[in-house]
């Protein structure tokens, strides 16, 4: 069973998404992951790359708006954003907006496409 964030990192996630996993003929995945991927995560920005990716990770939320805890995760749907490591938050907080649009990424392959649609702890 998976263990929140929350829990492990003690603090709040950094930001929420609204996703879009593609489908297997779109260049997604056979199969809709679990909770607890480890998605690296890129979002558009003038100074990014396509080779830039970011350890940000997502945790899928349930239609209440609770963290799934087991099993598969929605096709569509939203989740909270982790920004891994801490050195690096003061770099997405002048970056990352309500609007930004970004990838859940394996490697360098996209695999769902998201809208950032609330900060939380990257406003504090």
């Amino acid at each position: 069973m998976f263990r929140p964030y929350e829990e492990i990192l003690k603090r709040k996630p950094d930001f929420r998404v609204t996703y879009q996993f593609y489908s297997q003929e779109e260049g997604g995945r056979l199969r809709l992951p679990i909770q607890g991927i480890r998605f690296d995560f890129w979002y558009e920005s003038e100074l990014h790359t396509r080779s830039d990716i970011f350890m940000i990770w997502p945790e899928f939320e349930d239609r209440d708006q609770k963290v799934i805890v087991e099993g598969e995760v929605y096709k569509e749907g939203i989740a909270r954003m982790w920004i891994i490591n801490p050195i690096t938050i003061p770099y997405h907080k002048e970056r990352l907006q309500v609007g930004s649009h970004g990838y859940f990424m394996e490697g360098r392959r996209r695999v769902a496409e998201c809208d950032v649609i609330e900060l939380i702890g990257l406003k504090e």
